[in-house]
């Protein structure tokens, strides 16, 4: 881990960089400690407690969980409640989530839990930032969960781990949970009543799921910009498609902000050279106005997601101000579930344009004068080399995937649970789905990148004209991992090497 401002788990608001930092080990973190907030948090469970004194009727802690709330829990039996919702929750299936999602789902959990709104003790949040502080992460399989009430089966993995039981991922090795409870000097935790209930019932899986998309989505956005630049000038395009007074005519600003960074990477304020056309085709032309509704959207999906991250969100909600329980929806998690659609369908509109540039760049009919599939064959085995001829089939591939995966999860609404669940959000699945998109799209960039700058050297071949200074650095940048292709090869590797280039955010883009 590196050294940086810690993240402080409190009342202070959360960005989602600061949950990033924390997936990705970059910043220590911090609960809280002072008297005011740590009270605050205590009086929640003292209010619970003095309502079962008084045999208070309290949703999931005197009766049964969903359709069960008309089943009363004899106050004999309150104590075992807890470890029933996490056990008959065990039953989630698929892939793992993988140590960067699993430590987003455990800070998006603390910090809706610090809101002091769940019933939960100081000790639950402190257990819960050590499992983060010592990178104890437990096993979550990523498939069952339906978006309301919250992410129930997920985080019951969670709530086990906490408890000492199934399985977690601790200094590189899957252990048995209760193990490395004894090797850190832990006792698991018993949890109290609405404990498990306050664990399990939000929305922290999907935010947390979001929170990284959302980071790589911001940074696709700024490699799309980059990537068209350097096409530009692969296929010798018209720069002044670019020009500020045409974007100040429909001031959309992400869309203005995309053509800055064009023009910026182009230079075009420099003297112009001539001309081959008047209007390139409208994926290189209409760059700006693709990327744009992505740059415009940003803002939006960013308010959707922290606003979600920063709440409390699970049922009921403990008011030990006002000594009021107060029973809702909380753990709806219907904004993370538009907000992960919408990215869905934007990430899509990037890859199918790179995939066209790319497009554009293999094609004699219309690349402009470089040679048949980018290839840098001399002209004796120019028949039987093929450069980037299969690259180009694949990111075709995995760009009609990107976009067959924009149907909305958030309309597939099910009735679950005997009903009690009939409208749920699937924004878990709309997450899972908005990473699987961002994953093809970052391989249709990887594929368009290499070939762009291949495309790059071979006009700088030709011509031997200058670069602009910012597409030079970039240029330099990628030869010194990508050397040109002249003979055929397999670019397994080189794109796969490229793709990690892209997920830890390489290259430094634009400010």
């Amino acid at each position: 881990m590196t050294e940086a401002d810690p993240v402080v788990f409190g009342t202070q608001h959360l960005r989602i960089e600061d949950l990033l930092a924390v997936a990705e080990r970059r910043a220590p973190t911090r609960l809280q400690a002072d008297p005011a907030f740590r009270e605050g948090i205590a009086k929640g469970a003292a209010f619970l407690d003095t309502l079962l004194d008084r045999e208070g009727v309290i949703y999931g802690v005197t009766t049964g969980y969903g359709d069960s709330c008309v089943v009363p829990v004899p106050l004999h039996q309150v104590e075992a409640l807890p470890r029933h919702l996490y056990t008959f929750h065990g039953c989630g299936l698929g892939r793992l989530l993988d140590a960067p999602s699993t430590r987003a789902v455990l800070g998006a959990r603390l910090r809706s839990l610090t809101h002091g709104m769940s019933g939960v003790r100081v000790e639950l949040l402190e257990r819960l930032h050590a499992f983060i502080e010592h990178d104890v992460l437990p096993l979550i399989p990523e498939e069952g969960s339906v978006g309301a009430s919250g992410d129930l089966t997920p985080l019951s993995y969670v709530a086990a781990a906490l408890s000492g039981e199934r399985e977690v991922f601790h200094r590189g090795v899957r252990r048995n949970a209760a193990e490395v409870h004894r090797e850190l000097g832990w006792t698991p935790l018993v949890l109290r009543p609405k404990e498990a209930l306050a664990l399990m019932n939000g929305t922290a899986v999907m935010t947390g799921l979001a929170c990284l998309a959302f980071a790589r989505a911001e940074y696709l956005l700024q490699l799309a910009t980059r990537i068209t630049a350097l096409n530009v000038v692969a296929l010798e395009g018209n720069p002044e498609h670019f020009d500020a007074r045409l974007f100040a005519a429909k001031p959309h600003p992400g869309q203005a902000q995309v053509a800055a960074w064009l023009r910026s990477d182009l230079a075009i304020e420099a003297p112009a050279a001539p001309l081959h056309r008047l209007q390139d085709r409208y994926s290189i032309r209409c760059a700006p106005h693709v990327l744009g509704v992505l740059a415009d959207s940003l803002g939006l999906l960013r308010q959707f997601i922290e606003t979600e991250l920063n709440s409390a969100n699970d049922n009921p909600i403990i008011d030990a101000e006002n000594e009021r329980v107060l029973h809702g929806g909380h753990f709806y998690g219907g904004h993370i579930a538009f907000a992960m659609d919408s990215l869905k369908n934007l990430v899509g509109n990037v890859a199918d344009l790179l995939d066209r540039q790319l497009a554009l760049l293999v094609d004699q009919r219309y690349n402009h004068g470089l040679p048949s599939n980018l290839s840098g064959a001399p002209a004796a085995t120019a028949m039987i080399n093929h450069g980037f001829k299969a690259v180009q089939i694949g990111a075709s591939a995995w760009t009609a995937e990107a976009l067959k995966n924009t149907l909305p999860a958030s309309v597939f609404s099910r009735s679950t649970e005997c009903h009690n669940q009939d409208k749920v959000s699937m924004g878990t699945i709309a997450a899972r789905d908005a990473l699987r998109s961002l994953e093809l799209a970052e391989q249709v960039a990887a594929a368009t990148l290499l070939a762009a700058n291949q495309g790059v050297w071979l006009r700088c071949r030709e011509r031997a004209a200058p670069l602009p200074p910012r597409l030079a650095d970039m240029h330099h940048a990628l030869r010194e991992d990508f050397a040109p292709v002249i003979e055929d090869r397999a670019l397994e590797a080189e794109l796969r090497l490229c793709l990690e280039r892209i997920r830890t955010r390489h290259w430094g883009l634009y400010a």
